[in-house]
């Protein structure tokens, strides 16, 4: 059973990828990967909520995710195009879930986890615009919506592994001389890694 949901997870991605593949390409070239990446990523999600309604939920984030790391890489952009509509998806998809699922408590811990997420963010970028940018502010409410539909623990942990990441891998490329201590990387990849890395936990 958990190969079934693991092949429908991929094929899933493998759909979405080859879907968003045009839209990522606008912005950088490497989107010709995103099918096979967005199939991994899917595939570990399936099997991660296998037989649960909410698995639609964080497959369509995951989907939206890798295509928004491709371009945030790339060019050090969130495009609204792709981070807006995840908004209504995902919290339509928690809906249904915890209407046949029976935690309608999990639906109302979302949408407060997203409010604070994006309200921490927003400050963050306020007193910091240098170093985290709008769209990053944008993302964190349907991360954090995501991650505190499974807790309030599993959204600690998805918010703070994405500085803990970030600050590894700055001071990794800093020994390397890849950076300099005035270079910033752009932050999507590593809130997303961070909620994904959060939900495997969970």
């Amino acid at each position: 059973m958990t190969l079934l949901w693991a092949v429908g997870g991929a094929v899933g991605g493998l759909a979405s990828g080859f879907a968003l593949r045009d839209l990522v390409n606008r912005f950088t070239r490497t989107g010709i990967a995103l099918p096979l990446v967005s199939a991994a990523v899917l595939a570990v999600l399936a099997i991660k909520f296998a037989g649960s309604v909410e698995v639609l939920a964080f497959a369509c984030l995951g989907a939206v995710g890798v295509a928004l790391a491709f371009i945030d890489t790339a060019v050090r952009r969130l495009p609204d195009v792709l981070t807006l509509p995840a908004y209504p998806a995902v919290l339509i998809l928690l809906t249904v879930a915890a209407l046949t699922g029976g935690t309608i408590g999990a639906l109302g811990r979302a949408v407060l986890g997203g409010l604070l997420l994006a309200f921490l963010y927003r400050v963050l970028e306020f007193l910091n615009p240098a170093g985290m940018g709008y769209g990053d502010v944008k993302l964190s409410g349907v991360i954090g919506m995501a991650l505190a539909w499974l807790g309030w623990p599993v959204l600690l942990l998805g918010a703070a592994l994405a500085f803990i990441l970030s600050a590894v891998v700055s001071l990794v490329l800093l020994l390397l001389r890849r950076v300099t201590l005035k270079s910033t990387l752009p932050f999507g990849p590593f809130m997303l890694l961070g909620a994904f890395t959060a939900v495997l936990l969970s």
